[in-house]
């Protein structure tokens, strides 16, 4: 990956996880976002785990960001732009708005 790649999915990873690390936590230990997404095998949803990773990419220093943590980044924003696209008419207390919030974007922000 080459550096303009990294910073370019760093800006829209940015511009698109609007929650901070102590918000994406405290939602991942609630019931609601346990109860959305597709499991990844071992009882916890994809989504979840994916919001635990983000927390700590929020918690580092870009300088300190893996090439996996850049690579975490570029499926989040992935998930979070098609996601977006299938907005439904209700969006609050919705699944994919729990969804969205395990990978760190509150649609209501």
């Amino acid at each position: 990956m080459t550096d303009n790649e990294k910073k370019e999915i760093y800006a829209e990873f940015d511009e698109l996880v609007n929650m901070s690390a102590s918000q994406l936590k405290k939602w991942l230990q609630s019931e609601e976002s346990s109860n959305v997404g597709m499991d990844s095998g071992d009882g916890e949803s994809v989504g979840h785990k994916s919001g635990e990773h983000i927390i700590e990419i929020l918690d580092r220093k870009k300088a300190d960001l893996s090439d996996d943590d850049y690579a975490h980044m570029r499926k989040v924003v992935g998930y979070i732009k098609r996601h977006r696209a299938q907005r439904p008419k209700e969006v609050a207390g919705s699944n994919w708005a729990y969804s969205l919030k395990n990978w760190g974007h509150d649609p209501e922000k």
